[in-house]
């Protein structure tokens, strides 16, 4: 019993030694630990992926070469079948042909041999007649008139008989030639058919080789998109790994927005003083990301955070509300104590936009996995999710082309989903706090080092310092 006690202590002491060590040695290392390293390999994963790309369309164009070809060689085969159907009537019509003049040379022998026959006849009564004397043809003949009008008649008859013999050997000859004819020609079809039957055979052979190489390059195009699937992985996993690094906080400093928005530039091409003009008229980059509570999922009611009043029209219950239910349950959020923005009552809508961004449920859950596929995460109030959620939104309507007609067309899209001139003064706001900042950080550059700009404080900024008169949306919900 004691032996027994010994070792359950024993295996006790051990599991609690080595267990921790265990987990240590589990722990997935990152791929890289400072974001120079992170940014150098993501580098080498975008050239590889844009080698694979390459490849990608080079085999397509391929495939796109065999089908083509595959599609001629089936034409080929088509109209060689149809050529060898045809060849194949020509035969058999000249063969009935060759058959019938057979026929036609075997009556005219027949009609030879009659003549012949006739015409020996003939010339033996002549032979006959000629071998008579004088007398037997005067004791034959009642007269000698009619003994020399019979031999006149075997005359006449013979040489007709002769020439009806020409006319029939000249027929013959005739015909035996047009069977000769006839028999060239069916001899140069049955030629002609060999050789399409040949060629539809190669054609076919052809095909085969071609439909192999097109399932080849189909199995070797299939190969290169999964392993760009998984470079592209890759680089998903470094780009959530560089925004870890960045390590920005809910509500930034200038110099760490302007971080983060510069290598969200790299990605969307949007501007950074655009997208930081934006999301200042949003929510103060992060600031004020609403202030009501969702309260009454049927009918969209909440309340205002600041005084418990109830307010109507928090979110809209049919288009929004089911989202809303999902995206705070999946993040371990309380629907019913989580900040949104109040509606508006001088425009209308409704309210219940979350996070610094400030996107709706129903249009977060459209940028979703798009936004985790860059950020590895998908937190609409998580600072960096929702810089990259903006920018993918304002690069889907023309802001990274960064002329100023594209950016507030972007702009009075993002607010109301239109560019009536009802909400002008809202795309006008956002271009001139973005003129601001452009000027500003361009001076901030010029003049620190990029430790100065991450104590550069938005709290101490000029555009900051009091809430825009413009900028309702960052003071009023």
């Amino acid at each position: 019993m004691a032996k027994i006690f010994k070792i359950f202590i024993f295996l006790i002491l051990f599991s609690i030694l080595f267990t921790p060590l265990f987990k240590i040695f589990s722990q997935e290392e990152p791929l890289c630990q400072t974001r120079e390293e992170c940014e150098a390999l993501l580098k080498k994963y975008e050239e590889e992926i844009k080698k694979y790309e390459e490849r990608i369309e080079k085999t397509e164009k391929e495939k796109k070469t065999l089908q083509n070809q595959i599609s001629l060689l089936k034409q080929k085969i088509e109209k060689l079948k149809l050529e060898i159907e045809q060849s194949n009537i020509m035969i058999r019509d000249v063969s009935l042909q060759i058959k019938d003049t057979q026929q036609s040379i075997e009556k005219t022998s027949q009609k030879i041999e009659d003549q012949k026959r006739k015409l020996g006849e003939i010339l033996r009564t002549i032979y006959e007649m000629d071998k008579k004397s004088f007398i037997e043809i005067l004791l034959s003949e009642k007269t000698l008139a009619g003994f020399f009008d019979n031999l006149m008649y075997l005359e006449v008859l013979n040489s007709k008989t002769q020439d009806l013999l020409n006319v029939v050997k000249n027929l013959k000859s005739s015909l035996e030639d047009q069977k000769m004819v006839l028999e060239r020609e069916k001899e140069n079809l049955e030629k002609i058919l060999k050789m399409q039957i040949l060629q539809k055979q190669e054609s076919e052979n052809l095909k085969k080789e071609k439909e192999y190489l097109s399932k080849l390059t189909e199995a070797q195009y299939q190969k290169l998109l999964t392993e760009k699937k998984e470079i592209e992985k890759e680089a998903a996993k470094i780009r959530a790994r560089i925004f870890e690094l960045i390590g920005v906080p809910q509500a930034p400093t200038f110099g760490e927005a302007y971080e983060l928005a510069k290598y969200v530039e790299k990605i969307t091409g949007v501007r950074p003083a655009f997208l930081l003009a934006v999301l200042t008229q949003e929510s103060n980059i992060g600031k004020n990301v609403g202030q009501c509570f969702l309260k009454d999922p049927k009918t969209g009611q909440g309340i205002r955070v600041s005084n418990g009043e109830k307010v109507d029209r928090v979110m809209n219950p049919i288009r929004d509300v089911p989202h809303f239910l999902a995206i705070t349950k999946e993040l371990g959020r309380d629907p019913f104590n989580t900040l949104v923005s109040c509606p508006i009552p001088s425009l209308g809508g409704w309210g219940g936009a979350m996070g610094p961004a400030q996107f709706i449920p129903s249009t977060w859950i459209k940028y979703k996995e798009r936004v985790k596929q860059i950020t590895g995460s998908a937190d609409p109030w998580n600072i960096k999710d929702a810089f990259v959620a903006a920018a993918l939104y304002l690069a889907d309507y023309g802001a990274a082309k960064r002329t100023y007609d594209a950016e507030w067309k972007a702009a009075m899209i993002y607010f109301s989903g239109t560019t009536d001139s009802r909400y002008s003064f809202y795309g006008n706001s956002v271009m001139a706090i973005a003129k601001g900042y452009e000027e500003d950080i361009k001076i901030l550059e010029k003049s620190m080092t990029f430790q100065e700009q991450k104590l550069f404080s938005l709290n101490f900024h000029p555009l900051f310092l009091q809430c825009h008169k413009s900028s309702f949306l960052s003071c009023d919900l």
